[in-house]
């Protein structure tokens, strides 16, 4: 059994953390108090069932700690999980959280190999091995999504880590080990490489999001059915029925800074697609803002700030900057979100009383939930499939 030490206390760690859980003996370190004694009582920090679940049944029982020396003494593996914000003065992720988990780590214990779960730019990995003049920091891509991310962990849908050494198998072999899925494929790359399919691996499921969101587009402009068009597209094996439901922008933790990091990585390079991507993504935004400022509704409700259902995340959600246009506009905006307690920002006010919240004038939501079905005639929403 290897010991194993998890960063990071958020969906990635958390997921990375239960995983290994079942066959090795795992330690979570986060600075945040409240979900440090959380994960002791056997609670979940974050809203996912299956996280939920396997606290209380997972074989080795995870120990957090906020304690640096203690998580770090004689760990084999320390799976950095910290939170990689894209700065948008500087057109990079802002590593700074993922360089201070590494320079604690070669202080305390440099034999421990060090791997990388959280995104980085292109580039990173091998920055750090040069500036600290060692091989055993890797990266290793995680490709989950909310509310789903342990079910993405015990099924993926690929194992990459982004080195050929060793410790680097043996980690693979670890993942490996705690999926529940068989014949999962394991692809041992170069770091940069690893970086590099991250990003285009995000990137590519933006533009499939902005592809049949620009479809849609189209089709309320002109009249015609977006569901019949998209139903005969997704008929072709090639394209398939996945992936294609209109929304009202791709949005969420990963997909809107992974394009915007791989668009600044291209710094330099001829492209036209991935600034196309990012560009259209805004677009549709400003299109969805404006045809709803169209319908005159003097109250404008808005269902919901998270991205998806099981959730609990709202960061970057597409919604947000919708809101923004709205209010900017001169638009009354009221948000039902029982997950937020008080507005945080003067955009729009809070109502998380159903009942009154449905008096709006105008309600939209970004998929169709059945909450809303007495009101339904004045909702607008671009979900054709009932699926995120």
């Amino acid at each position: 059994m290897a010991r194993i030490t998890v960063v990071g206390l958020g969906y990635v760690g958390l997921a990375n953390a239960l995983l290994l859980a079942q066959h090795n003996h795992v330690c979570a370190l986060d600075t945040n108090v409240e979900r440090v004694n959380m994960i002791n009582q056997k609670q979940s920090p974050i809203v996912d069932q299956q996280i939920s679940e396997f606290l209380h049944s997972v074989a080795n029982p995870i120990f957090a700690t906020r304690d640096a020396y203690i998580a770090y003494e004689n760990a084999d593996f320390v799976i950095i999980a910290t939170p990689t914000d894209y700065d948008p003065q500087s057109n990079f992720f802002d590593t700074s959280s993922v360089e201070l988990v590494i320079k604690q780590v070669k202080q305390l214990s440099p034999n421990s190999t060090i791997v990388i779960k959280s995104t980085v730019p292109v580039g990173f990995t091998q920055r750090m091995q040069q500036q600290y003049e060692c091989d055993n920091i890797i990266f290793s891509p995680e490709f989950l999504r909310e509310g789903q991310a342990l079910y993405d962990n015990l099924y993926p849908s690929r194992i990459i880590v982004g080195s050929q050494s060793t410790n680097a198998k043996q980690f693979a072999h670890l993942l490996k080990q705690g999926a529940k899925k068989v014949d999962v494929d394991v692809l041992l790359t170069f770091s940069t490489e690893a970086e590099a399919i991250k990003l285009f691996s995000n990137t590519y499921l933006a533009m499939r999001v902005a592809f049949f969101n620009e479809l849609d587009t189209y089709c309320e402009s002109k009249g015609l059915d977006s569901q019949q068009i998209i139903n005969g597209v997704g008929l072709d094996p090639r394209i398939g029925s996945h992936y294609n439901n209109p929304s009202f922008g791709y949005g969420g933790y990963c997909l809107p800074k992974d394009t915007k990091q791989l668009l600044a990585n291209f710094d330099g390079v001829p492209s036209n697609v991935i600034a196309a991507i990012v560009a259209a993504n805004a677009t549709r935004k400003h299109y969805i803002a404006n045809t709803i400022l169209a319908k005159g509704a003097q109250k404008i409700g808005v269902y919901r700030l998270i991205m998806k259902s099981g959730s609990d995340n709202f960061r970057e959600s597409a919604i947000l900057d919708i809101i923004s246009h709205l209010h900017q506009s001169g638009a009354q905006v009221v948000v039902y979100e029982p997950k937020l307690k008080q507005p945080f920002n003067d955009e729009f006010a809070l109502c998380n009383n159903l009942s009154a919240f449905k008096q709006c004038d105008l309600i939209i939501a970004n998929r169709i939930v059945s909450a809303l079905e007495d009101v339904k005639d004045k909702v607008y929403t671009r979900d054709l499939f009932n699926k995120d």
